[in-house]
């Protein structure tokens, strides 16, 4: 392939495809692509360059907090105190370290996300048609375009049927753009929005369909000359961090507020002020929820990294926090509900009705073998090898073909397609155009009422006769019938021509041939979601383009809908006014027949009702219902691009099973940032109110510097994350869903962290108390010895340690006891713990860190002491949790 720049758009599709060395009927082999790629790159555009590792360690000091904290290692060490400047020092490096290893493993998340839900693109390589990433693309790829479809590089087109082309955001132009592929311009200077036979990587077809050959990738692609105006990023912050955010600095203010009280108090009493300044400084680091979030966007990260391992991707993180408040999934049917493997399973033609069965050899009539035939031609479908491509209702078509032993390729390819009127909702049908030697044949399929509008004849016993009333009688109640045992129709008719036709005139005075009739069957794991969804105080409501019976057949079989008068069509939507409709809207679970315009309106209603509403959506004009809704679900086999871009949530195997599961999974996140953030709350509480008690008594300080920044290293860090990091539950779609208006404190979380943080103030003052009290003292005497008022200190530490450990235990559940638990299932949470012990005896088993600390190895009393206060909040907790449930 040369490398000099070609205009493409100046040379006809045949010098194209020779300049790239490519053969329209088989594309590029798979050995070419791949060297292409590896000569070339992968068709992605270069994002920003990640901000290197140093620069985040650095991002972490910028605070104004550890700018205090560096002033104190200035202070510390010019008092001659290198061992508490030191200690300071490491807690800030260590605490900048824990920080960067927080952005990094919540960016490689996010990296991972944005990987898995990027777009794919239809190629036809050696001969068959796939669907790949579109970072495979290579130039001289061969790619197939239909609506719904994002453009996955520049492309010279080759083939257009009505190809039309939303370019909006590379020229800025708002309405769609007609594409065709003949066409060959001559200026040099023509401007993109011009280029009537170029498409280009971002833009979006709207309508029609075609054929292009790749000729510029990646950042060689126009969209790829304004690249960095295109990155966005993912920095933006969701509600739940930004309020944790606010909530974080509200609390620090009230933290510095006590702190800077304790040292006026301390200014009053006579204490040493460079001593009561460090203490305040660092009192003021531990009491400050600093790593709220951080620890949210970590617990969110890996939370919906492990959702996209159960097929759910998580395109906009704020869609984590509204899935624990969704009350009402509008699902649509098809594919979501079902299979989305169409099968037919019954015929009917001027012979009468016929059933298809699988294991029973088909004998063609010329009524069934001129359908069937006229099926496989109007169709845009693939199907080669078991591999399928287009829309699942023409597949079925094609695998009725087989199962008739017709020759496909060889049908297809002496009827050669030459005219299009593509399948548009308001017709409700698709005519083509097919030339065989030198006669012309059209053939329209769709809904049957669109047929009776454009038939006058009937082909009976291989003879064309008029058609007559009794005809459209028959057929009528064979399509009743149909319906009425959840089956979808598709009718055909055709009529033969001696020349090409216009676009207008295919649709007119055609001949009757017959009806097919097809089944998708509902999925068997959607059945038992549904009830579990319905536990959960979630409602399920099916919004289907389908018949009514149809849809309520299906809706009845699930156990969605009990009666017919439960259902709604599009027709009858649009004869209710808004305040109609607002009134109604929540006694139906179906709405059949209707139009994407439909399911904005019913969103809209049911929201206005105060709902939180989930909507499932896949096609071109389900961009707006998709973003009206709370939670907007694209479905990634089948959904379009459009759809895809348009949607909070990606389900990667289309199946509404998975919605019920990313529900379950949302709401087990929420429940775990909770959890995170009234531990930390409630320690902080905690620590706060020793130093403020303590000292407002007159007391010695009861924690010095060193002690109160390595209690918030221990306890603020891991095991916080680590709560975050706690398995699901298994009851929780058991509870009714959060109320999106609800304060982060609702339901005894607030007064939790108040009553623990109280507790284990309480607790922990004692021991100091009695850290005194063993060796005969008292903390209000004014001469204590240093030995005693270490010993108070170590006491202290301890005490304050492991209440903190062992209560974040009774967090793992608000409702059940400790024993109704896994208790080894968080491997993460036990780590911590252990680990956290071990630190802490490490500080009193090695001499040298027990004098860095200014600590007193514990006697036997010391330790019984330390274990038993420690256990305390603990055993509090859950007490307060056995009463709670004997009361229900």
């Amino acid at each position: 392939m040369e490398n000099k720049k070609v205009n493409y758009f100046t040379q006809s599709v045949t010098e194209t495809l020779n300049n790239l060395g490519v053969e329209p009927s088989k594309g590029l082999s798979q050995v070419k692509a791949h060297q292409l790629k590896e000569e070339i790159g992968p068709n992605r555009l270069e994002a920003k360059k990640k901000k290197p590792v140093y620069k985040i360690v650095l991002s972490q000091l910028q605070d104004w907090l550890i700018y205090v904290l560096l002033a104190a290692v200035v202070i510390t060490i010019l008092m001659g105190e290198y061992i508490d400047s030191a200690i300071i020092l490491l807690v800030i490096l260590i605490n900048a370290g824990i920080g960067t290893f927080q952005e990094i493993k919540a960016g490689k998340a996010i990296d991972a996300l944005l990987k898995m839900s990027s777009p794919k693109a239809l190629v036809k390589r050696e001969g068959q048609t796939k669907e790949i990433d579109s970072a495979e693309l290579v130039p001289g790829d061969l790619v197939i375009l239909d609506a719904g479809r994002i453009i996955p590089a520049d492309l010279r087109l080759i083939e257009t049927v009505n190809l039309q082309i939303e370019e909006s955001s590379l020229t800025g132009e708002s309405l769609p753009v007609h594409k065709d592929a003949e066409a060959t311009l001559k200026d040099l200077k023509t401007p993109i929005a011009e280029m009537s036979n170029m498409c280009f990587m971002s833009t979006i077809v709207t309508a029609g369909r075609g054929t292009g050959v790749v000729v510029e990738t990646g950042m060689n692609t126009e969209v790829g000359k304004i690249a960095n105006l295109l990155d966005t990023g993912v920095t933006q912050k969701t509600p739940l961090e930004k309020k944790l955010s606010e909530l974080g600095k509200t609390l620090g203010k009230i933290a510095v507020a006590i702190c800077l009280v304790i040292f006026g108090l301390s200014w009053i009493q006579g204490r040493d002020l460079a001593e009561m300044f460090l203490i305040s400084v660092s009192l003021a680091v531990a009491s400050i929820p600093e790593g709220l979030a951080a620890i949210v966007a970590v617990v969110l990260s890996i939370g919906v990294t492990a959702m996209s391992k159960k097929n759910a991707i998580i395109r906009k993180l704020p869609a984590v926090e509204t899935l624990g408040s969704v009350n009402i999934i509008c699902s649509d049917k098809t594919g979501t509900l079902t299979l989305n493997k169409m099968t037919v399973t019954e015929v009917y033609t001027s012979d009468g009705p016929r059933l298809i069965d699988d294991n029973q050899k088909i004998n063609l009539s010329d009524s069934v073998r001129k359908l069937t035939e006229g099926m496989i031609l109007c169709s845009d479908a693939t199907l080669e090898n078991e591999e399928a491509t287009g829309d699942p209702t023409e597949i079925a078509l094609l695998v009725l073909g087989d199962k008739m032993e017709i020759d496909r390729p060889n049908l297809l390819q002496n009827n050669q397609r030459v005219g299009e009127n593509p399948f548009d909702s308001d017709r409700k049908m698709m005519s083509v155009l097919v030339k065989s030697e030198s006669d012309f044949t059209v053939y329209t399929k769709g809904a049957l009422g669109s047929l009776f509008n454009v038939v006058d004849f009937i082909f009976d016993q291989n003879e064309i006769r008029p058609f007559t009333e009794e005809d459209h009688q028959n057929f009528s109640d064979a399509a009743r019938k149909m319906s009425n045992n959840a089956l979808r129709t598709l009718a055909l008719a055709y009529k033969s021509k001696t020349s090409e036709t216009t676009s207008t005139q295919m649709e007119e005075g055609l001949v009757l041939v017959g009806l097919v009739g097809m089944i998708d069957p509902a999925r068997e794991e959607v059945k038992p979601s549904i009830q579990l969804a319905k536990q959960a105080g979630i409602k399920t409501i099916i919004i289907t383009g389908d018949h009514k019976n149809t849809a309520f057949a299906i809706a009845k079989n699930l156990e969605v809908a009990e009666t017919i008068d439960q259902v709604i069509t599009g027709p009858e939507l649009d004869d209710l006014t808004n305040q109609e409709l607002l009134e109604k809207v929540e006694n139906y679970r179906v709405f059949a027949r209707v139009s994407p315009q439909h399911k904005v309106q019913i969103v809209q209603a049911l929201q206005a009702k105060g709902h939180i509403v989930s909507m499932t959506g896949d096609g071109v004009n389900d961009g707006p219902s998709l973003t009206v809704a709370d939670i907007g679900v694209a479905m990634g086999i089948t959904g379009t691009d459009v759809a895809k871009n348009a949607a909070d949530m990606i389900l990667t195997d289309d199946n509404f099973s998975t919605i019920v599961v990313a529900i379950e999974q949302g709401r087990n996140i929420f429940n775990n940032i909770k959890k995170s953030v009234i531990f930390l709350l409630t320690c902080n509480l905690g620590e706060v109110l020793v130093m403020f008690v303590t000292l407002s008594l007159g007391w010695p300080v009861p924690l010095i510097a060193t002690q109160l920044l390595w209690i918030n290293l221990l306890t603020d860090s891991l095991p916080a994350i680590a709560l975050g990091m706690d398995g699901d539950d298994s009851e929780v779609m058991k509870e009714k869903p959060r109320n999106a208006k609800e304060s982060f404190f609702s339901q005894g979380a607030g007064i939790q962290v108040v009553l623990g943080g109280i507790l284990i103030g309480v607790i922990t003052i004692l021991a100091f108390w009695y850290g005194f009290y063993e060796l005969g003292y008292s903390p209000f005497d004014k001469k204590i010895p240093v030995e005693v008022v270490k010993n108070a200190r170590t006491l202290t530490f301890l005490v304050l340690v492991c209440a903190q450990l062992f209560y974040s235990l009774s967090l793992r559940s608000s409702k059940k006891p400790f024993y109704q638990i896994k208790i080894f299932s968080n491997h993460y949470l036990n780590g911590a713990i252990l680990l956290g012990l071990f630190l802490q005896l490490s500080l009193l088993f090695i001499p040298f860190l027990r004098n860095a600390f200014k600590l007193h190895l514990p006697d036997l009393n010391g330790w019984l002491m330390a274990l038993g206060l420690g256990l305390i909040p603990f055993i509090a907790m859950e007490i307060s949790k056995i009463i709670l449930m004997k009361r229900k």
